[in-house]
């Protein structure tokens, strides 16, 4: 499928942001998508791009979108059965879907952004500022407009892959255990299914292990993805859905008041929350607790109640070790009290070795633990597309799944990764995605603890949250 033509377009397609995701699914799209490069219009916030952009013949402007100047821009640009792909930070992903319903467009995006100073505005209350609030804000908005065109919410690798990867995962391990079952149509039977096999916990994890020539110097920031973006979750505070058989509510945990009440928030920023994880070639780790609209989602996903009873629902959550080069910036980052550092630099070129290992793990069930998902490395990323690393072709991997099905679904509404049809998108983005890896263990966040000094664990429970969390 690497260079087959999945869809004829014939309307426009505009990027709204164009850093290290939008330049690494462009080539993916000229390759699977049967487009002119009349048809592409990229605005962007500034110059990064350009000559990818310009070396095929693509449109590429700098414009600042803003809540005054985005419907003048962006209105004319749009009629019906265009899309607009929104991998922007700093511009209302609800704002843009909006005027793409009111135009008749098509959308996407690879996460729920405000307006510029949301991230970090002191006057708006946690819950304000968390992903659980714009979650929120997001059905609501699909609440008012109902049907129309098609507009995917968070569909990259993480949010959106992810959630293809836990009904996999669920299908496997129901397989290897020896359930006998139909695949699950609704999401009702998603979560029942979940339920039956004791999942307990879900995380994303992730361990990235890309190394960097030259290193990480003094005052810079390094991240193999945007580090606006990477910085912005990192400062919200850690989010996390909130499961069924959690006893031990965390003592900074709080709950939203409204919605689904599907995730819990903590009082602190997820670059400074950390939890232990698990991955085939790392082994245990301990990564950042970053928000992610996955957590809440899949957990709201699976969730059965029987009417207003809470029966079931797992924990979920982000545990993401990035680069030791970001892992790095990080700790100087929080250093400096939260304050980006004066350079930043998104490697490319100078990554000599490493691969992003990033899958689902389920935990809880029969077997133990179990992790599927893709181990991808610089050197196979190469080989299959220009103008990535591993971490970028993951993300754009999930873009052009989503893409791909919102051209040959035009009509969906509002829809969240969870609700689309998984087997349809992993077989789009599975080309780019290296080896997919599927592999059970008998760790447990308990292994190994407490044996030089005392710690404050529930040993009858290896899956309550206060074992995974780094006190």
């Amino acid at each position: 499928m690497v260079n087959e033509k999945l869809f004829k377009f014939n309307g426009k397609f505009i990027f709204i942001g164009f850093g290290s995701v939008g330049q690494g699914f462009l080539p993916l799209l000229l390759r699977h998508v049967d487009i002119l490069s009349a048809q592409i219009r990229i605005i962007a916030a500034d110059e990064r791009g350009r000559i990818e952009a310009e070396s095929q013949n693509i449109s590429f402007e700098v414009n600042l979108l803003t809540p005054l100047n985005y419907r003048q821009i962006l209105g004319p640009l749009l009629e019906p059965g265009d899309f607009l792909l929104n991998v922007s930070v700093n511009v209302s992903s609800l704002a843009l879907i909006e005027l793409c319903h009111t135009r008749g467009a098509l959308y996407l995006d690879t996460c729920i952004e405000p307006w510029m100073g949301d991230y970090a505005n002191a006057s708006l209350s946690l819950s304000e500022r968390s992903n659980y609030g714009s979650r929120e804000k997001a059905l609501a908005l699909r609440r008012k407009l109902g049907g129309g065109p098609t507009a995917i919410l968070c569909h990259g690798v993480n949010p959106g892959l992810v959630s293809h990867w836990v009904k996999q995962a669920l299908l496997n391990i129901a397989h290897d255990i020896g359930v006998n079952l139909e695949t699950p149509e609704t999401r009702d039977q998603w979560a029942k299914l979940a339920q039956m096999l004791n999942i307990s916990v879900i995380q994303c994890a992730e361990r990235d292990t890309q190394a960097i020539n030259p290193p990480k110097r003094i005052d810079e920031f390094v991240n193999t993805w945007s580090i606006d973006g990477f910085v912005s979750e990192g400062i919200q505070p850690a989010e996390l859905g909130w499961g069924s058989h959690e006893k031990h509510k965390p003592s900074d945990g709080r709950r939203h008041g409204f919605g689904c009440d599907a995730a819990i928030y903590l009082e602190r920023p997820g670059v400074q929350t950390q939890v232990y994880g698990w991955t085939p070639l790392e082994g245990a780790y301990r990564g950042f607790l970053i928000t992610h609209n996955e957590s809440i989602s899949i957990a709201d996903y699976l969730t059965v109640k029987d009417g207003n009873k809470l029966c079931y629902r797992p924990t979920v959550y982000y545990a993401y070790h990035p680069c030791d080069a970001a892992v790095l910036s990080v700790h100087e980052f929080n250093g400096k009290n939260l304050k980006l550092q004066s350079k930043t630099r998104l490697p490319m070129d100078d990554i000599y070795d490493g691969a992003d290992q990033l899958g689902v793990l389920l935990m809880g069930h029969s077997k133990g633990i179990y992790w599927y998902g893709s181990v991808l490395s610089i050197h196979e990323a190469r080989k299959l597309a220009p103008y990535n690393n591993a971490t970028s072709l993951q993300v754009a991997a999930g873009v052009l799944g989503g893409v791909i099905w919102a051209m040959k679904n035009q009509e969906a509404g509002i829809i969240e990764p969870d609700e689309m049809p998984f087997e349809d998108i992993q077989k789009v983005a599975a080309p780019y995605l290296g080896k997919m890896v599927a592999q059970y263990s008998d760790w447990t966040p308990l292994k190994g603890r407490g044996e030089l000094f005392e710690e404050d664990l529930d040993k009858s429970d290896p899956w309550q949250f206060k074992n995974f969390r780094v006190t």
